[in-house]
């Protein structure tokens, strides 16, 4: 008898293990708050990685189709300090180890590639209840309710199914991103533009950064790094787009004008995205018929490895329940053994990461680790 999957959250990894179950013939159903996949706006840039994203798309039959999305350029990247000098240039070279897309393309060739039933929108869960016997009732805000046989929590970092598994709850880890937008750069912002580069371009300091992404259309998204105590966060209005970004921009000060015009020159409203993070050692003991993927399994701080690790946990399970037929527990235990190891050296990794990014040694930090001389 056939399982059916029950994955909670349409994100990437959510799709991906739909997507490579649909293949194998093991029906899955997604259930997602948003109410349509066009609710909002996707982020930005993603560079999908050979060793994992990429395996994943490969598993899931999509290799073809996301080449079609990769944005040519992309991989190249700069490290600038605050006066706007380049430290360090590396030019894409075009062998596709690291392309870029955008990742609301990715996500929008993914829920294509499904077919139409399969994601259920509009269906916020508020309530999980299990049975003992590895089953498990669903309750969405409407009202209604699902009966699970296997639950995968793909939701992210406020998972709503991590709590039956694990008590660990995200943390703040002391630095705040705020994401800013610039369109028709190369006309209007020629300066910030040419900062930038053809593709991302990172200005460091110890405790502070401007980090920028070109995109397709000539589009600058723009991630402004700040390590403050969540209360200087949550004490700015951002509700009051200009005096914000007067505010962040004034952290800035005597940095590099074509610089601190991408929180300035801002053309929406900016927006703050503290970081959180599960314990490094994230791992939970064997709860029948339900399991993690994704943020909802290992948040971290950013490093480049969220979304390709949340695609590979995702074609990983898949693959785990085909070669389980019938064997939930067996599939889920298999699954958990490489997922564990897994996450806990990527966690380590990306707190390795933001420290050279912003620790005491930045910008010469990120540097040393972009050229292999970090150690």
């Amino acid at each position: 008898m056939t399982t059916q999957v029950t994955i909670v959250g349409a994100g990437l990894g959510g799709l991906i293990l739909a997507r490579v179950l649909h293949v194998h013939g093991i029906p899955a159903t997604i259930y997602e708050a948003e109410p349509s996949a066009e609710t909002r706006t996707q982020g930005g840039q993603l560079d999908i990685h050979e060793q994992d994203g990429q395996l994943a798309l490969a598993a899931a039959g999509l290799t073809d189709e996301f080449r079609a999305l990769i944005h040519e350029g992309g991989e190249a990247l700069r490290a600038l300090d605050r006066h706007g000098k380049v430290l360090l240039e590396q030019p894409d070279e075009g062998n596709g180890g690291r392309p870029e897309v955008l990742r609301g393309d990715l996500r929008r060739m993914l829920i294509d590639s499904l077919p139409a039933e399969t994601i259920r929108w509009g269906k916020k869960l508020t309530d999980v209840t299990a049975f003992g016997d590895g089953r498990h009732e669903l309750r969405f805000a409407d009202g209604s309710t699902v009966i699970t046989e296997l639950l995968v929590g793909a939701d992210g970092a406020w998972s709503k199914v991590r709590p039956l598994l694990s008590g660990a709850e995200p943390e703040y880890v002391g630095t705040t991103y705020v994401e800013t937008y610039l369109y028709d750069v190369d006309e209007r912002h020629a300066a910030a533009a040419e900062a930038v580069g053809d593709g991302a371009m990172f200005a460091l300091a110890p405790g502070q950064g401007i980090a920028a992404h070109r995109e397709a259309g000539g589009v600058l998204h723009t991630y402004v790094q700040l390590t403050r105590p969540i209360e200087w966060i949550t004490g700015i209005d951002f509700t009051d787009a200009r005096a914000a970004a007067a505010r962040v921009a004034a952290e800035f000060d005597g940095w590099a004008p074509e610089l601190t015009a991408l929180i300035t020159d801002g053309e929406t409203a900016p927006v703050p995205r503290p970081l959180y993070t599960l314990p490094n050692r994230h791992r939970w003991d064997r709860v029948p018929g339900v399991t993690l993927l994704g943020d909802a399994a290992h948040l971290m701080p950013p490093s480049g490895e969220g979304a390709n690790l949340a695609m590979f946990d995702a074609a990983e399970l898949a693959q785990a329940i085909v070669a389980h037929p019938g064997d939930i527990e067996a599939a889920l235990t298999a699954y958990e053994e490489t997922l564990f190891p897994r996450s806990e050296s990527a966690a380590l990794d990306a707190h390795l990461v933001l420290e050279y990014c912003l620790g005491d040694r930045a910008p010469f930090g990120f540097v040393d680790f972009l050229t292999g001389e970090s150690g």
